[in-house]
């Protein structure tokens, strides 16, 4: 068993036995007292009859309604009618003086901050008055020694609940700690399978793209130059018009290959046809409007630059889809000089950017853009919509030949 396991196990059964001590305290004493007192039984039978009001006490304010724990006022009420009870019981005999457990278990548990000391210090005192017979007579001396048990009884249970409170803010902090530390681990599990996910596509991505470039710098440019020098013959014979057409025929092939190893969502498309493309077909699933603009003079951007905007769109869209209920939303693609930027808005139901999140949406698309050294920009609240911005370098598609 983990020890953080462990320590919860012991602090459920101190907490069970710190809420059983009460009871226990109170039905011991007035047992002792039923024994041993010399009280007539007509006082005796009062007593008694304290003794089982305070038990009903007890059980009702805390034991049968555990959820008024949490409301101070009531609490409030519960722990003086609880020091009220031993008050009257610990002046009609000293015996009762042992249930003074009840009032500091009660006032560490359910008294909030400075006011534990204080519930603490009351008991204390009710303790200290009980053991030395009642209050004492108007003397100097006994008055001087019953200030002395008071201050001892006092500072010894203060002491106790000080040490007993930070305890338990360690644990708690412990707790936390813990807490705080499952989750790291989870999100950074989550992050490690993001980036082998993002490193493996990117492989691909990279290996189409060589595998096009070799395609179309080699076969292809080499069937275009035997093409040319077959068609330097205007009257060539059946054989070379054989070859011509072979030639021609897998130049075609050679230029399929280098298309369908090209990204696949821009296959046959520019960057603005794509994200077109991509916002219809989304609209056909979910129902909700989607625009796209674009500005500025749209052109051949590097193929991986493409990719990501039109990455970030797909992945702006199936968070809308999924956490905004939106009733519209629109696309901007800007190009400018050195930058494009794809800008994404929905009028949905927000969010708030500085709470942490579970998904790796925004993760991932944060990562694929800054592996650009670009930029994604959230804004958000709730209530108020989202807009995305993922803005890249506009490297042109010529870097990429």
């Amino acid at each position: 068993m983990p020890v953080t396991d462990a320590l919860d196990t012991w602090e459920r059964r101190l907490d069970v036995a710190g809420h059983a001590i009460p009871y226990f305290v109170l039905v011991l004493t007035t047992a002792m007292y039923l024994v041993i007192g010399t009280d007539p039984g007509q006082t005796k039978a009062v007593n008694v009859g304290i003794a089982v009001a305070t038990g009903l006490w007890m059980l009702w304010w805390f034991t049968l309604h555990p959820g008024w724990r949490s409301r101070p006022g009531l609490m409030a009420v519960f722990f003086v009618g609880v020091l009220v009870a031993y008050a009257v019981l610990g002046l009609r005999d000293p015996m009762f003086g042992f249930y003074s457990f009840a009032g500091y278990i009660y006032a560490i548990e359910v008294l909030p901050g400075r006011w534990k000391l204080a519930g603490v210090a009351a008991t204390g005192v009710l303790a200290a008055t009980s053991l030395f017979g009642g209050l004492p007579p108007a003397e100097v001396g006994p008055i001087l020694i019953y200030l002395a048990v008071v201050l001892v009884i006092v500072t010894i249970a203060s002491t106790f609940t000080m040490l007993g409170h930070v305890t338990t803010e360690q644990s708690r902090r412990r707790k936390e700690m813990v807490a705080e530390m499952a989750a790291m681990m989870e999100e950074n599990a989550g992050l490690h399978a993001q980036l082998l996910i993002q490193a493996r596509e990117a492989g691909v991505l990279d290996e189409r793209q060589r595998l096009a470039r070799e395609i179309h710098d080699t076969l292809a440019q080499g069937f275009t130059g035997i093409i040319t020098q077959l068609q330097a013959d205007e009257n060539p014979p059946r054989h070379v018009e054989t070859a011509l057409r072979l030639a021609r025929e897998n130049l075609a092939e050679a230029r399929r290959s280098v298309h369908a190893l090209s990204p696949p969502a821009l296959e046959g498309a520019n960057l603005p046809d794509a994200l077109a493309e991509v916002a219809a077909g989304w609209m056909d699933q979910t129902g909700v409007p989607a625009s796209v603009h674009t500005t500025g003079a749209a052109r051949a951007l590097h193929p991986e630059v493409e990719v990501t905007l039109l990455r970030a769109a797909q992945e702006a869209l199936t968070n809308v889809a999924k956490h905004a209920g939106a009733s519209r939303v629109g696309l901007t693609l800007s190009y400018m000089e050195d930058v494009v930027t794809l800008d994404v808005r929905d009028d949905g139901a927000g969010f708030d950017p500085t709470v942490r999140t579970d998904g790796f949406g925004l993760v991932g698309m944060r990562q694929r853009v800054s592996r650009l050294a670009g930029a994604l920009v959230v804004e958000s609240e709730p209530g108020g919509g989202t807009a995305v911005s993922a803005s890249v370098p506009a490297i042109p598609a010529e870097v990429a030949r």
